[in-house]
């Protein structure tokens, strides 16, 4: 069992920056592969990023690639997601998600925190 807390969501202009964080308890969270997904009002939840154990594996989004990045501490059981050149449609809440297998479908992700809204203003 894996339980997840996500924080620093907030409001920020766009082209600014926001850091993501989700702390995780449970001793085995070093073996889970950890992603960060997103949904805004009316839309589908949807893949941004996602780290595998180790830490070597880091499938992104399209839309995210080359602005996001996603890290992980596994000594502090935390992922983060840093997020540059922030854009309107980024606009979302951002759910913090543990999964056994790396990758981008959400039926795959076993544990999810309550998410943190991002509001990014034009």
């Amino acid at each position: 069992q894996v339980q997840l807390v996500e924080s620093g969501g907030g409001l920020v202009q766009a082209g600014g920056s926001l850091r993501l964080s989700c702390a995780a308890s449970g001793r085995t969270f070093s073996t889970y592969t950890m992603g960060w997904f997103r949904q805004a009002p009316g839309k589908e939840r949807e893949f941004v990023a996602a780290i595998s154990w180790s830490g070597g594996s880091t499938p992104y989004a399209h839309s995210v690639k080359g602005r996001f990045t996603i890290s992980r501490d596994n000594a502090n059981n935390t992922v983060y997601l840093q997020m540059n050149s922030l854009k309107p449609e980024d606009t979302a809440v951002y759910y913090c998600a543990a999964s056994n297998l790396l990758g981008t479908t959400k039926s795959l992700y076993d544990y999810w925190g309550q998410g943190t809204q991002v509001t990014v203003s034009s």
